[in-house]
């Protein structure tokens, strides 16, 4: 694959790619349920609930980024592995997972989309000591919901430098009865910035913090040069589980020759739907389930593209020409609701917060940055200044619903991650909500997105940016559940 061309990434080219529907999936012609009174349901017993072990080894390694030259990058990596190999659990199992730090940098590792315990949230710093290098950490995760949940280390001022380093992986929690499909496949979509030496380049702090982040000019799919190339037999149905490891790329994926459906947005079961103009957004940190029936035809290729330039291949399902052989399956359909969350959330019953970003570069009339008077250190201002640990936002009872309103003044998009918990994102009039749970959207500059979620787990919670260089520069604040 070629190389990205970095002087198309610059802020302009950006945000007239990503601004369009940036804060939401653009739903085909589906709108959120007006506001009700309906509670969750219960959920059943989980059958022969038990313990999984799993043990993630980290530690510095050498892996083979681009085909050509080929030459071997000093990363980090999980046992051996540039993303980690998924982790799977059955839900209602608890996943004992042991952290091995054997980089010389403290680590924690938080799981994206796990509505679980505050002290497992993993936010080194914050949530719980950080794993010094040589010592371990077990975390007891068991989710309350089924899905494909997301993991890569979180630490007060010092994230960016470890993911970016290859650190992140996939946890799948299995439905108990999970759609029919022939094959199930994770895919972990990851940037690199890479140096014209053939090195991965340094992490010193600059004017990235106060601009777009740090933005790769070299694009894998699980770990490996794009596109992932998945031969199946003709006519069969994959399960395609989408996640975006990347530390700062928004980009949007484009379907070509695919009739995708969308069953799950950030882990979370939605009414199935195609993607409007076959588009989704794609931050860091988003997370797709997609149905796909392949066609019943010998050399059909389907591809999953990223919309950088005239167009990046990530995914290429190709139908080989031996058939599925198994009875038809019925028509796509979408996934049960999860009963742990409400039908509806009580507006009028929400506590109401507002959560102002400001701060970062500027930009001149001809489009270039503009630095002067902004401190590189600390560019970034929630509600006045940078993000500290000593006040919340807000403090919540647990049960009561929360309305969290997040306006955006400065001139980038903005990626910000809800942590333990999911929300729907609220029509501009409080009129209805979108019809899916969400932990991670899109605010473009100048606007004003609304979390509406119900504060359901005791305690300590960070509202952070889904780029790590703006959230190591302060972008964050948290709340706390009591």
């Amino acid at each position: 694959m070629a190389a990205i061309d970095r002087t198309a990434l610059t802020r302009r080219t950006a945000l007239a790619s990503f601004v369009a529907g940036a804060a939401s999936p653009v739903l085909a012609q589906q709108r959120g349920q007006r506001q009700g009174s309906a509670q969750p349901q219960p959920a059943a017993p989980p059958a022969l609930a038990r313990e999984v072990r799993h043990t993630l080894n980290l530690a510095p390694s050498k892996t083979r980024l681009r085909p050509t030259p080929p030459v071997e990058y000093d990363v980090w990596s999980t046992d051996g592995a540039v993303p980690a190999r998924p982790m799977r659990m059955r839900l209602g199992d608890t996943a004992i997972v042991t952290v091995n730090n054997r980089t010389e940098q403290p680590l924690a590792i938080h799981w994206h989309g796990l509505r679980g315990l505050g002290a497992m949230d993993g936010v080194g710093g914050f949530t719980q000591e950080p794993i010094a290098p040589g010592a371990s950490f077990e975390y007891r995760l068991t989710p309350p919901d089924a899905g494909t949940l997301f993991w890569r280390p979180i630490m007060l001022g010092q994230s960016g430098p470890a993911q970016d380093k290859g650190l992140s992986g996939a946890l799948v929690v299995e439905e108990p009865a999970p759609p029919p499909a022939d094959l199930d496949v994770t895919v972990v979509i990851d940037d690199w910035l890479l140096t014209d030496d053939n090195k991965v380049a340094g992490f010193e702090r600059g004017p990235a913090h106060a601009a777009a982040g740090r933005l790769g000019s070299w694009i894998t799919v699980n770990g490996r040069s794009a596109p992932e190339r998945i031969a199946v037999a003709r006519g069969s149905r994959v399960r395609l589980r989408l996640i975006s490891a990347c530390n700062a790329r928004i980009m949007r994926l484009r379907f070509d020759g695919l009739r995708p459906y969308v069953i799950a947005v950030d882990g979370q079961p939605t009414d199935s739907f195609e993607p409007l103009r076959a588009a989704l957004p794609f931050a860091p940190g988003t997370r797709y389930d997609l149905m796909i029936d392949v066609p019943d035809e010998a050399g059909a290729v389907g591809t999953v593209m990223a919309q950088i330039g005239p167009g990046l291949p990530l995914v290429m399902l190709s139908a080989t020409d031996r058939a599925v052989g198994r009875p038809a399956l019925p028509a796509i359909g979408p996934l049960a609701p999860n009963p742990q969350l409400p039908a509806a959330v009580r507006l009028q019953d929400a506590l109401r917060s507002e959560m102002v970003i400001e701060g970062g570069a500027k930009a001149t009339a001809d489009g270039k940055l503009d630095l002067e008077g902004v401190d590189l250190d600390r560019p970034w201002r929630v509600n006045g200044a940078p993000g500290q640990a000593a006040t919340p936002l807000f403090t919540v009872p647990r049960g009561r619903p929360v309305v969290l309103a997040i306006t955006n003044r400065t001139i980038w998009t903005q990626v910000i991650h809800l942590h333990g918990h999911t929300a729907r994102l609220l029509h501009p009039l409080d009129d209805g909500w979108e019809p899916y749970w969400t932990d991670t959207a899109q605010i473009p500059e100048g606007r004003t997105l609304r979390f509406a979620f119900p504060a359901g787990n005791p305690g300590r919670w960070l509202i952070s940016s889904g780029n790590l260089e703006r959230f190591d520069a302060g972008l964050w604040t948290w709340f706390e559940v009591t």
